[in-house]
């Protein structure tokens, strides 16, 4: 993987003069090219085909002339047997094999970047139409400006990687040759061996060019450092997190849950625990993340409602809830342990859920553990710097949960009026009549 900033010659480097070195060098070699789009694809093998035309090309490798009658931009060959076939990233090229796959810039741009069924779309091209296309040790090269942890190189590289090069192990098993040059030294194991702070072009890019970019740290931090994480966040900012030491005295507690029930999505299972005072300030208490089975996880929810024994735990409806509450009520019953569950409506749009929360993260409503008494809050406060285009964002949905939730059962209140009773809120949020709540009978008891 190769990573430079807009305007650095990554793709003169990488698609243009790589494959032209490779064609000759190796007789035989079947070279795909794959962009986001294929226009762009096809523009790379044309300066290509220059290349391989020039007598000195010829001169230098035996068989390096082009063969005639087989020279369409989309697939081109030359006398040694090397060819080159171009093409979009989603379009398709099945039936034809390769010794070498380079992908230049796999997403246009912020748009499509940003948008989870492009990501998807992106993944799936790479792992299902691409990668079957390659010969055994075969070997591939990603060139691309940084866009999102969610853009192709994110979805493969490792959760905690953060500018590095060198060789890394990935989440596909494999171990990639990562070169990472951005626009300004921020790192002392640069490649380059520059000093923190050195441009990577001084001839060509100052600093009057890069000041204009620094202004949108989402910007700079992605595109020109190629770390895709703003330290002070987008959606969520970090000067908004408050903290406290010792937790509070007579909080009500509430617990939410975003559940991974799509087997092998990628998708975290996290669950939140809660305490409102009585200005409606929230503290996070308590929080458990995992990629395990159903069993496990609902298992550890109801250690933890037995631990806290929240008010209500917040879930989201629909396909959710469908799965797992059958079998939650069922290891219910089986220990004993009996939770008020509210399901809330399922929201596709990421910022549209958090909005509720982001909301008294800006008033300042809302404490965190510190890091020394709490280290899972160090995870999920990465997850909301990177919101919306982190590569998770599960703790979020459980912030958003929690903040729907809350904003369901108290925003229609009037102001000055007497504070719920528990029994009154579960009774609100489940639609439950008055007897009922206050008698402790529902469906989680049946």
């Amino acid at each position: 993987m190769v990573f430079m900033p807009p305007g650095s010659a990554k793709s003169t480097y990488g698609s243009v003069v790589c494959p032209a070195y490779a064609m000759g060098k190796y007789p035989g070699l079947k070279v795909i090219m794959a962009s986001y789009a294929s226009d762009i694809a096809r523009k790379q093998s044309r300066k290509v085909r220059a290349i391989v035309r020039q007598p000195k090309f010829s001169g230098l490798w035996a068989g390096g002339k082009i063969v005639q009658g087989n020279e369409s931009v989309e697939h081109w060959s030359l006398e040694n047997g090397s060819e080159y076939m171009a093409g979009g990233i989603l379009s398709g090229m099945t039936g034809n094999r390769a010794g070498l796959l380079v992908i230049d810039d796999p997403v246009k741009g912020r748009e499509d970047a940003d948008s989870p069924t492009i990501q998807v779309k992106t993944i799936n091209a790479y792992d299902d139409d691409l990668k079957t296309r390659l010969v055994p040790m075969a070997s591939t090269l990603i060139i691309q400006t940084r866009w999102s942890q969610l853009d192709l190189s994110g979805q493969i590289l490792p959760d905690d990687w953060n500018g590095q090069s060198g060789l890394i192990r990935c989440k596909d098993g494999q171990e990639w040759l990562v070169l990472c040059l951005p626009a300004v030294a921020s790192r002392a194991d640069d490649p380059l061996g520059r000093k923190i702070g050195e441009p990577l072009w001084p001839e060509w890019f100052t600093g009057d060019h890069f000041a204009k970019f620094k202004a949108n740290k989402r910007t700079w931090t992605a595109l020109f450092q190629q770390v895709p994480t703003p330290d002070d966040g987008d959606y969520f900012k970090k000067d908004s997190f408050r903290y406290y030491g010792t937790k509070p005295a007579h909080l009500r507690i509430y617990a939410a849950s975003d559940y991974a029930v799509t087997e092998g999505d990628g998708d975290w299972t996290e669950h939140g625990i809660f305490g409102v005072d009585s200005e409606e300030r929230a503290y996070l208490l308590d929080w458990w993340r995992g990629q395990t089975t159903p069993e496990v996880w609902i298992d550890t929810m109801l250690d933890m409602a037995h631990k806290w024994k929240p008010v209500l735990w917040w879930g989201e409806s629909g396909v959710i809830r469908r799965s797992v509450e059958p079998f939650l009520m069922k290891r219910m019953r089986e220990r004993k342990i009996f939770q008020p569950v509210a399901w809330l409506p399922s929201i596709s749009d990421k910022p549209t859920r958090a909005r509720s929360i982001q909301g008294r993260y800006g008033l300042g409503m809302v404490y965190h553990p510190s890091a020394a008494n709490a280290p899972w809050i160090a995870d999920l406060e990465r997850q909301m710097l990177a919101f919306p285009a982190g590569r998770n964002d599960d703790g979020v949905d459980v912030l958003g949960l929690f903040g729907r939730g809350i904003e369901s059962t108290f925003g229609a209140e009037e102001p000055g009026t007497k504070a719920l009773t528990p029994e009154q809120i579960r009774r609100k949020a489940l639609n439950l009549p008055a007897e009922e709540a206050s008698s402790g009978r529902s469906k989680y008891r049946d």
